[in-house]
């Protein structure tokens, strides 16, 4: 589905989760979000500024969060981590935190704990949406959000789901990783 297109089905069928809830993989180790001011900032090299505005966005995730937890659903992720970890990845867990912090529950799983399922490549960037949709992101070689293709085929989607929720379950709380590998990096120069 074109760029558009998908992000209002998404949207359309987010709001509606029922359980099993949000289950999301996040492979790809570097992106770019232009439309994201604190990524922009950051990818200017203004690390603070970044900083600055990923803290700004803490009261709107915390209302997005409790909106998810009104209408009754979870969201879980998990986060596929190369070391050493890269500076888009270093930006993207800081943002993370703030999110698992309002319960946007997020794992992080190391590359060796996914490569014996890589043999034809990378895992692709997924998301299951309860037991009725699960959306594949594409992005471009620089790693812009193009499309997304969507599934409906319930039963691919509950494989895909229990994948994610074993590679969850697999994996170190965000808390603890950042703590560990990240809190103490050294400020990134931008990409």
């Amino acid at each position: 589905m074109p760029l558009d297109e998908y992000r209002a089905d998404f949207q359309r069928h987010f709001w509606r989760i029922e359980e099993p809830g949000f289950w999301k993989l996040e492979r790809q180790q570097h992106f770019k979000e232009p439309g994201n001011d604190s990524w922009v900032a950051f990818a200017s090299g203004d690390w603070a500024e970044a900083m600055r505005l990923i803290e700004a966005r803490r009261s709107s995730l915390a209302d997005y969060y409790r909106r998810i937890a009104e209408r009754g659903f979870s969201t879980w992720r998990v986060r596929v981590v190369e070391e050493p970890v890269t500076p888009y990845l270093q930006w993207e867990l800081h943002l993370l935190r703030i999110r698992h912090e309002y319960g946007g529950k997020v794992h992080v799983v190391d590359v060796k704990q996914v490569e014996h399922f890589e043999k034809g490549g990378p895992l692709p960037e997924i998301y299951t949406l309860g037991n009725d949709v699960m959306y594949q992101a594409e992005y471009d070689e620089d790693g812009v959000l193009q499309a997304g293709i969507r599934y409906q085929d319930r039963s691919l989607i509950a494989r895909c789901q229990q994948f994610i929720q074993d590679l969850y379950e697999m994996g170190e709380s965000l808390s603890s990783y950042f703590e560990r590998r990240v809190a103490s990096l050294a400020v990134p120069r931008g990409e």
